[in-house]
């Protein structure tokens, strides 16, 4: 039996704060992106190491640990959710292959129980990952390279930047379900209201900050950014960052340029924008955006595309609309592409079958993988596609002639980047910069000088994948 090892697994210093479901009013969240980063901080913390060893067990089916599948409710879009994993599940049973068996479990389950699954070298077959737990498993050699199963057509296939946050070089780590870009939804209803015409929309930071601390006062708000600090805050944060033509690390040359003029600027936004009134403390209608708007609570809000469905489903009789990041005068919007990919355990019972139904799901050329895709991407979740086939499908399929679907398909996701994988440490570094700013008064130069420190003493003896 071969000698195990052991590679450190990296403390998450602080617990992310759970994303906001998309679910229909009174009914248990389901998860999503955010839900997971959740939990899997507070437990990373107590797990020092990420084990290499696999159980040795052979036998039994794949176990395929996610929050879909299959779902506890009886809600029609989790269900239909749930149906899409059945589906592909049943196709590669059906062929007879060594059998996956699906293990469903809440967020907080599975944030909790994988870093300790991994640690003692009983981690699940194939699971779900977002680009931010990455390298936590990347460098801890628990990813299996899925490349050597895929034609290279389908590797061609995926957009960029989808594929670069799960891939190091030539090698492949996990294959990508989704695109889910950030923009800002505005209620047109409460607009109207203030005298506000959607042709008046801000048309930059200014602009906004403006327009939003007037719209203000009682119980409504007038921009909605995530305050709390944690995984998904900072994935929020970025955009504005990028807007301004500066980043926390340089793609290039892998070094931390976070003490610059631009992200000080991001830094100032955002701690202006809740000095100003613009931007409350804590989210009105915990969070929940359906509410928000069916109840007159917010003008502006900062979500993702998720959040069209969810509205059109829990409220379809309100008007809502969608638009890109405002930027700063003279500069160009972006945005940020987060999403879920499949992952293969390196160590697991049979990883090269397991490979082979990722592929055979996600990383096919065949007709009924990109069909199959489609729609996850469509009616199952209303989500961005990953690849380039499966989106010449939905535009067939006419998926983008909702009028929200069509603005993030045309005007948003073409800004988009992929989101970043950074580890722990420089994670934190920048949310404590955020947080000092946006509500303690820190200065912005001081608190992006004191993050680029930090994140330089880290980087001096960082061994592992690219951090962009």
């Amino acid at each position: 039996m071969a000698a195990c090892t052991a590679s450190r697994f990296e403390e998450e210093p602080v617990p992310p704060r759970p994303h906001p479901s998309r679910r229909p009013r009174g009914t248990s969240p389901s998860p999503t992106r955010r839900t997971l980063l959740a939990g899997a901080a507070a437990a990373a913390a107590s797990v020092p190491l990420l084990s290499s060893c696999g159980s040795g067990a052979k036998d039994g089916p794949l176990t395929f640990w996610n929050f879909y599948h299959p779902a506890p409710q009886q809600d029609p879009n989790l269900v239909a959710q749930s149906d899409w994993f059945q589906k592909a599940i049943d196709r590669w049973n059906g062929a007879g292959e060594h059998e996956v068996s699906s293990v469903y479990m809440t967020s907080d389950q599975m944030n909790q129980r994988m870093p300790v699954a991994f640690a003692s070298g009983d981690g699940p077959d194939i699971f779900l990952i977002s680009p931010g737990d990455y390298l936590r498993y990347a460098n801890g050699g628990v990813l299996l390279d899925l490349s050597p199963y895929m034609e290279q057509d389908a590797i061609d296939d995926f957009y960029p930047d989808a594929l670069t946050t799960r891939r190091d070089g030539d090698k492949i780590f996990g294959l990508p379900m989704e695109q889910e870009p950030l923009a800002l939804f505005y209620d047109p209803d409460l607009l109207e209201k203030k005298g506000i015409a959607e042709g008046d929309l801000p048309k930059d930071w200014d602009d906004l900050l403006e327009m939003a601390a007037s719209l203000s006062s009682g119980t409504t708000t007038g921009l909605v950014l995530d305050v709390d600090p944690g995984y998904y805050q900072n994935f929020t944060f970025y955009p504005w960052v990028w807007q301004t033509g500066g980043d926390v690390i340089d793609p290039k040359t892998q070094k931390p340029v976070f003490d610059a003029d631009g992200p000080r600027a991001a830094l100032d936004l955002w701690g202006r924008a809740v000095a100003s009134g613009a931007t409350p403390r804590t989210r009105p209608a915990n969070g929940d955006i359906v509410s928000a708007f069916s109840s007159g609570y917010a003008a502006f809000w900062e979500t993702g595309v998720w959040d069209v469905m969810s509205l059109t489903d829990n409220a379809p009789d309100k008007k809502f609309g969608v638009m890109p990041l405002p930027a700063p005068k003279g500069k160009e919007s972006s945005t940020i592409l987060g999403g879920w990919a499949w992952c293969v355990n390196a160590r697991g019972k049979d990883p090269e079958a397991a490979a082979r139904f990722v592929v055979q799901s996600l990383g096919s050329m065949d007709r009924e993988c990109i069909d199959h895709c489609a729609v996850w991407n469509g009616p199952a979740k209303g989500n961005m596609p990953a690849r380039k086939s499966v989106d010449q499908k939905m535009q067939a399929e006419g998926s983008y002639d909702e009028e929200h679907q069509k603005i993030f398909h045309e005007e948003i996701l073409p800004t988009g980047r992929g989101e970043p994988r950074f580890p722990p440490v420089v994670y934190k570094a920048v949310s404590d910069a955020l947080q000092s700013v946006e509500l303690a008064g820190g200065d912005p130069a001081a608190e992006a000088s004191r993050a680029q420190q930090t994140i330089e003493s880290y980087l001096e003896t960082y061994e592992g994948g690219s951090l962009v």
